[in-house]
């Protein structure tokens, strides 16, 4: 196996005095989909916060490419994750801004092209995620499973190599979630990215997993295939994946 893009080693985070995650170690490497799951309020959220470089850590290190990003200033933290890129779970377009507009922000706050030349990247990468005729409409005209799509789009405008979902099929129909997890898998092929998905899809697992990594009460729990994740001895991971109910009168999460 080829060494890994981001090391996570002995990560401990939070906000302020509280301690949301700690004792995290892991690998991601090159090509492959780590898929992150958990119950609501594991740390999932925080933990994609702090691989994309958005909140630093109370203590241990995240490295890229062999390079902490822990340790870097804010010039060049910037540079290094020129190379990721990241689509968050709303959306988060720009409703005063064309489709096109959004998906060509990165590669103006980069400095990639002119402004030509970022329309045709633009609509590159929205033919790429079957969008590519949307370009001059705006984020309100669009469905729920289109605007993820867009989302999809501008999170590989500037051409990263690894890029990360944030629950991409949250609050869709499956239909259109199992869509989206044929995109997420075509683009991997296409552009020989690293990714790494947030999400508690079941479906969305099993279809894009090549990994998964499990929290649970702010530590990792498991790490290994579906295949491993489905054949588990532990509760919390059996549970997760057999959908079974907390016990007690349904489930007061």
């Amino acid at each position: 196996m080829k060494s890994p893009i981001i090391k996570v080693r002995d990560l401990k985070a939070g906000y302020g005095e509280t301690v949301i995650l700690e004792e995290i170690t892991f690998d991601i490497h090159p090509g492959e989909i780590l898929v992150v799951v958990g119950g609501s309020g594991c740390g999932k959220s925080t933990l994609l916060r702090h691989l994309v470089g958005l909140q630093p850590p109370l203590s241990g290190s995240i490295s890229y490419w062999g390079r902490d990003i822990t340790r870097m200033e804010e010039d060049e933290l910037g540079r290094l994750l020129h190379r990721v890129g990241l689509s968050f779970q709303g959306g988060a377009l720009f409703n005063s801004m064309t489709v096109g507009e959004n998906v060509a922000l990165p590669l103006e706050e980069y400095g990639i092209g002119d402004r030509e030349q970022r329309r045709i990247l633009a609509r590159m990468k929205l033919n790429l995620v079957g969008l590519g005729d949307q370009g001059r409409r705006y984020p309100e005209e669009l469905s729920g499973g289109m605007k993820k799509r867009v989302g999809f789009a501008r999170a590989i405008a500037a051409d990263p190599e690894v890029v990360f979902f944030d629950e991409p099929s949250a609050g869709l129909d499956p239909v259109i979630g199992a869509g989206l997890d044929q995109v997420i898998l075509e683009l991997r092929r296409l552009m020989d990215l690293t990714m790494v998905v947030v999400t508690h899809e079941l479906y969305s697992i099993r279809t894009v997993a090549d990994r998964i990594l499990m929290l649970d009460g702010g530590k990792i729990i498991f790490i290994g295939t579906l295949e491993e994740a489905e054949s588990s001895d532990h509760p919390r991971v059996r549970q997760f994946f057999l959908r079974q109910p907390d016990r007690g009168i349904g489930n007061r999460e």
